[in-house]
């Protein structure tokens, strides 16, 4: 089996890349070749049993998408996304990544005549508030940003994209991944990661949120397991409808920092300086909280325990060796 990871730079894409060479097959299949596209090159993995290559370039450019699926390969993960707050402050960025780059990768294999998996990341981003407590699989997409707004665009596309039978498409709305590794982005969400990771790592992180705001959650672990158990799914239990919220841990800041204090100590938790940013509070306002993902667990999709299990994942991940 042939797999392409667009957003092979990114770093829920070099987790996968990782879980691949270690693996070596997907869904029982032997992978045969791996590329790793992403507009700066991607970090190969090492000791892989395949051959790895990696492709710079940007999707949302005339006839890139064309070059990567000229191979056909059989299984295709998209990650590769403006985030959230960069996406908000450049309107016009926004959509050429996230919508364009989408189409021209659809477009590119329907060209192809050929039916790869699509493994799409989605976000959570395509609810917005009022929301009920807990929100269910049939409710309504309620959009209130621009980036919600072009994951609900491509959700859609690939939704009439598999329907038509272009590609066998699933799209994974992904919680906020948490605790990402490396430097802050420019993801409104970031903060998340950064009042565990900065601490962590000896450095001060500031908290532009109250204590009481409560978010959904996963760590990258189970990102790297939706993904994988997304393109081993069977076409015939998706249906029509290949959009589907993954589980998580519904959880407020105010028990994150608790959870790091347990895990780490309080000195380390006392790294957290709260400083109320309205930009980031306006955003984090409109965002949901508590989901109830039946079908993905129906599906068989599972996340995390606790927030205590995701902290010392990445402490495992990350800092230990």
């Amino acid at each position: 089996m042939d797999v392409l990871i667009i957003g092979g730079g990114g770093f829920i894409g070099r987790k996968l890349a990782e879980r691949l060479a270690c693996e070596g097959t997907v869904n029982g299949a032997s992978i045969a070749k791996l590329t790793l596209h992403d507009i700066v090159p991607a970090a190969s993995p090492r000791d892989a049993a395949f051959p790895i290559d990696v492709e710079t370039g940007d999707l949302s450019v005339a006839g890139e998408a064309d070059r990567l699926v000229a191979g056909k390969p059989e299984l295709i993960f998209h990650l590769a996304a403006v985030v959230s707050g960069e996406a908000e402050q450049n309107f016009d960025k926004g959509y050429r990544i996230n919508l364009d780059g989408t189409r021209h990768l659809l477009e590119a294999v329907r060209e192809a005549d050929y039916v790869p998996r699509l493994v799409f990341t989605s976000s959570i981003a395509v609810f917005g508030a009022p929301f009920p407590d807990a929100i269910p699989d049939d409710y309504h997409l309620t959009l209130l940003t621009s980036y919600g707004t072009q994951k609900a665009m491509d959700e859609l596309m690939v939704n009439d994209f598999s329907r038509k039978g272009f590609v066998d498409g699933v799209s994974i709305r992904l919680p906020t991944v948490c605790v990402r590794p490396g430097k802050p982005n420019k993801a409104a969400s970031g903060f998340f990661s950064g009042i565990i990771r900065e601490p962590l790592a000896g450095e001060e992180a500031v908290c532009p949120v109250s204590r009481d705001v409560r978010h959904w959650m996963a760590s990258p672990r189970s990102a790297v397991g939706f993904l994988l158990h997304a393109a081993a799914l069977d076409a015939a239990e998706l249906g029509a409808q290949r959009a589907i919220t993954m589980p998580g841990l519904s959880i407020t800041v105010g028990e994150m920092i608790d959870a790091l204090a347990r895990v780490a100590g309080e000195d380390v938790a006392r790294r957290i300086k709260m400083q109320p940013d309205p930009f980031i509070e306006e955003i984090v306002a409109g965002w949901p909280r508590n989901f109830a993902p039946d079908r993905a667990q129906r599906l068989g999709f599972a996340a995390d325990v606790d927030f205590d299990d995701v902290i010392r994942a990445h402490i495992a991940d990350e800092l230990d060796g």
